[in-house]
């Protein structure tokens, strides 16, 4: 099994076919999600024995290895653990999700984000290095905003979508910088080089700013106090969403890292301190929180915020034991947590409310949902029987043992963990007695609630079996995946233990005891009159509460940057130029003040006649253009006849692929810039006042000349020049003898492809911003003249009709020749989009785009999606070889009559390249034509026939 199967499975194929399925078929979008989770629950089932011998698999295969990242994945005992929990719990949630959703709702969207999310959280726990851990950590930050959101049409979803997006995201962002520091000190980014090395680590003094920036980014995912706001607000996704999210995946995210890390981070104190300190203030406050949570998720949503700090206080703690519980206890958290949820979905979903102050006496109604609910809270309560007994009893052994002789601390904390135990018992009672016995239902708006299919709760009724089945038999059933995940989070041996159901009478027991009948007597005490039900916790805090203050540092941070825009931002283009190039010039000048740099000694070469004449005719265009600037016409061509003397230099120096490329560049944007033109009076307006042209005129004095000294000094020094690099490798690496392409589709191919992308995002942007809009030409032009509309002339028309075809052999001609002479993939888009602007000019825009059936532009956008799809599926085509991203591999067919013929997967990279030039030149086109188009009706009121 290849362990980037695991990642990629739900990633391209789980998502893409539920996407694809989910609009034609509801089930057959969930049977492909279940599906794919199972296939991941085999191949993990596969490397079990593997695994649980201590065996450890990994997969490297390098990416950007010069920054140090890599695909580097680990499946040892933890990440394998954490893997089964993510892939079984998310089948679980499937087959849950098919029932719970309503018709109204998008099958599609929610299978295809689970999927992504499942990879994300998959690549999250099998990632040996921090910065490939990094992309998937951000990748679930937005899967989960898009999932938390999923209900777009109401505010709350959107509203605590863009909150959890804002502080996980803000922690990832922290968790980064971290982890850079932490790369520098340790001088790799690979976990697992990591290990070991403790001691040399932690004696760096840049070790602590990177464990407090590591932490920040743990406790923003794992919702640890003060950062526990974003989690309740969550739970405005649907319950499928929160039974996945909040009982075994994006919340124990920061709990798993801290644990992958625990070998490189702990012995220092500061992790010790810090871990277990936030871990049980989180503990206790969100236990005593969630007691007076009315509505069902928000009860369940403070409870896992509470477990969560019992696992990082565990973690905490540093300890070969404690990491046995912590183990455990995620385990156990998962299999109570998610059928809660579950439940409380079908409550909502049969009830139509989640309030427990108008539910109760659903018992009768719902037996099987109530009964699933009793165990499940039994578990979460730490009932006897259930796995909760045993890892809150095991915890409260680890709080007693850790403490002891710790002054205070020896009774303070287990003091503590004793009340916060006695807190669960009492939300777990009130969850299940106010739901399904405390008297009857009032004013539910569903009249006649009942028990829901059995798939939407089978998967509840199937957990709940679990927590029963582990608290009777821990040691058989989860033994081995304790022990060797606990094995592989401290890297050290573990001391004798057994998962049991009885340890005899000590400390502990005594302790769960008294925490189950103070949890069942506080409860009984608030129950009483219904004096619970008037309590709201919401009140408590006011606007010190986490959410009050996230939203006012929000505002703050808005209102100071209305500030900033409204002194910056004030519609004038010029200040705006003003501001970007002086800022360019004081950076400049402040980079090299007291540097010494001076123009070299290298020999100059002759300037001839042509030159000369080139440069000459350029400062007279430039000079006609800054004085007359204002005629916008005048200065598109100008602008344009710099560019064409700019193409002739490229030539002149031996360039021709960069003169072709300008050339090419020069022409559609010359007719880009014409049609714009269109859009807006002749003249732009003189604005200026005498101060600001001086100004304007001293900021361009000093750029230029910057940019002209800058120029000056690198070409009269002697440097080491790169060339021989590209020069000798072209062509036995990159199979091309034209280097300049080469390097575009090989050596750079990751810079081109960025490029390119940016270019679709571009032409996207414009006709987003601008479909839709028309302008209204008034009747007569500046010179009185009536506006028409005529046919272009016939010579033009059979012009472009020769001409069309001509250019696309040429197009073709270049792009086949382009890996060994000039010419490539983006000189032949340029041409193939000249060509087919002749088409525009000469056919008009209707006639143009019913020939090439993109009417309003949409067959355009494929283009670009066509074209970098093709670019970036050729450079992830390099993975399946062990090869970096965009390598390409060349051979030679040998055809009977042709003879030897030079293949390159760059071809399929600068196809791509091709599509997406040519897409997004004739979008933009397509809009900015469509934009000054005229109806048939206007052309007739002015006299002319409309084009």
């Amino acid at each position: 099994m290849t362990l980037l199967t695991l990642v990629v499975l739900p990633l391209v194929l789980g998502s893409g076919l539920c996407a694809w399925l989910g609009r034609r078929s509801r089930i057959g979008a969930a049977g492909v999600a279940l599906a794919v989770a199972l296939v991941v629950v085999a191949l993990l089932a596969q490397a079990a024995p593997a695994v649980l011998s201590g065996a450890v698999q990994t997969f490297a295969a390098p990416w950007l290895p010069d920054v140090g990242l890599q695909i580097s994945l680990r499946l040892d005992g933890l990440s394998w653990m954490f893997a089964l929990l993510i892939s079984g719990m998310g089948a679980l949630v499937v087959v849950y999700a098919h029932f719970y959703l309503a018709p109204q709702d998008s099958a599609a969207r929610l299978y295809g984000l689970l999927m992504v999310f499942m990879a994300a959280m998959l690549g999250v726990v099998l990632s040996d290095n921090l910065l490939l851990l990094v992309v998937f950590w951000e990748l679930t930050s937005l899967s989960s905003f898009l999932l938390v959101g999923y209900w777009s049409h109401r505010p709350e979803a959107r509203a605590g979508a863009r909150q959890a997006l804002a502080v996980t995201g803000g922690g990832g962002l922290a968790m980064l910088a971290g982890f850079v520091l932490l790369g520098q000190i340790a001088g790799t980014f690979e976990i697992s080089e990591m290990m070991g090395r403790a001691a040399e680590i932690q004696s760096d003094p840049a070790f602590v700013p990177a464990l407090l920036l590591i932490l920040l980014g743990a406790f923003t995912k794992s919702a640890q106090f003060p950062f526990h706001f974003w989690l309740p607000d969550a739970m405005a996704a649907p319950t499928p969403v929160s039974a996945f999210l909040h009982s075994a995946t994006m919340v124990k995210a920061g709990v798993f890292l801290l644990m992958r890390l625990q070998p490189v981070l702990a012995g220092s104190g500061w992790f010790e301190a810090l871990v277990s300190g936030a871990g049980l203030i989180t503990l206790s406050f969100a236990a005593g929180v969630a007691l007076f949570k009315h509505d069902l998720k928000g009860l369940l949503a403070y409870s896992t915020v509470s477990h969560l700090g019992l696992i990082m206080f565990l973690v905490g703690l540093a300890s070969p034991m404690a990491a046995v519980v912590a183990v455990f206890h995620v385990l156990n958290h998962a299999s109570f947590k998610a059928p809660l949820f579950m439940v409380a979905g079908i409550v909502d979903h049969e009830t139509h409310t989640r309030d427990m102050r108008r539910l109760g006496g659903l018992w009768q109604a719902m037996p099987w949902t109530g009964t699933i609910a009793i165990v499940a809270a039994a578990g979460m309560a730490g009932v006897p029987l259930t796995n909760g007994f045993l890892s809150k009893e095991m915890y409260f052994t680890e709080a007693v043992a850790h403490f002891a002789g710790a002054g205070a601390l020896a009774w303070a904390v287990p003091l503590v963990v004793t009340l916060a135990g006695a807190l669960s018992v009492a939300y777990s009672l009130r969850l299940v007695h106010d739901t399904f016995f405390h008297g009857p239902a009032r004013d539910l708006p569903q009249a006649h609630p009942h028990d829901p299919p059995l798939g939407m709760r089978a998967p509840a009724a199937l957990l709940a079996l679990v927590c029963l089945a582990v608290g009777v038999l821990p040691g058989l059933l989860l033994g081995p995946v304790v022990d060797v995940a606990a094995r592989a989070m401290t890297q050290q041996a573990l001391p004798p233990y057994h998962l049991a159901l009885w340890h005899g009478v000590n400390l502990p027991l005594g302790m769960s005891v008294l925490a189950l009948l103070g949890g069942v007597a506080l409860y009984a005490r608030l129950a009483a009159g219904r004096r619970l039900h008037g309590i709201d916790s919401e009140a408590w805090f006011g606007r010190w509460s986490g959410r009050a203050l996230f939203e006012r540092a929000l505002d703050a941070v808005l209102r100071l940057s209305g500030r900033v825009t409204a002194t910056l931002e004030n519609g004038s283009l010029q200040r705006y130029l003003a501001w970007l190039i002086g800022a360019a010039l004081a950076v400049g000048a402040a980079t090299l003040a007291g540097q010494g740099v001076a123009a070299g000694a290298r020999a100059l070469l002759p300037a001839g006649p042509l030159a000369l004449g080139l440069w000459g005719l350029l400062c007279a265009i430039c000079l006609v253009l800054v004085w007359r600037h204002h005629d916008r016409l005048l200065a598109v061509i100008l602008t344009g006849g710099v560019g064409l003397i700019t193409a002739l230099a490229f030539a002149l120096l031996s360039a021709p692929d960069l003169a072709l490329t300008q050339l090419s560049v020069e022409v559609v944007s010359t007719v880009m810039l014409l049609m714009g033109l269109a859009l807006l009076p002749p003249h732009s307006p003189r604005e200026s006042s005498p101060g600001r042209r001086w100004r304007d005129a001293a900021l361009a004095v000093l750029a230029g000349s910057g940019m002209a000294a800058l120029a000056w000094w690198v070409l009269t020094r002697d440097h080491d020049s790169i060339a021989w690099y590209f020069l000798e490798r072209a062509v036995p690496q990159g199979g091309g003898s034209n280097v300049v392409n080469v390097i575009l589709v090989d050596f750079r191919g990751y810079d081109t492809f960025g490029e390119i992308t940016v270019l679709g995002i571009a032409a996207i942007g414009v006709y987003a911003l601008m479909q839709g809009m028309r302008t209204t030409r008034p009747p007569v032009d500046v010179g009185g003249r009536r506006w028409t509309f005529a046919q272009p002339p016939l010579l033009l028309r059979v012009a472009a009709s020769v001409v069309l075809p001509m250019a696309l052999v040429y197009a073709l001609y270049i792009f086949l020749r382009g890996h060994n002479l000039p010419g490539g993939g983006f000189i032949a888009g340029l041409i193939t989009a000249v060509a087919l602007v002749l088409q525009y000019v000469a056919l008009g825009q209707q006639r143009a785009e019913a020939l090439l059936r993109a009417a309003g532009g949409q067959r355009f956008v494929r283009w670009i999606g066509a074209g970098l799809g093709i670019a970036g599926l050729t450079g992830v085509g390099a993975f399946a070889w062990g090869r970096p991203f965009l390598t390409s591999a060349h051979g030679y067919l040998a055809l009977p009559v042709v003879g030897e013929l030079p293949l390159a997967t760059a071809a399929l990279f600068d196809l791509g390249v091709y599509l997406t030039v040519v897409g997004s030149t004739l979008l933009t086109l397509s809009v900015l034509a469509q934009v000054s188009r005229e109806d048939a009706a206007a052309g007739a009121r002015v006299g002319g026939a409309g084009c």
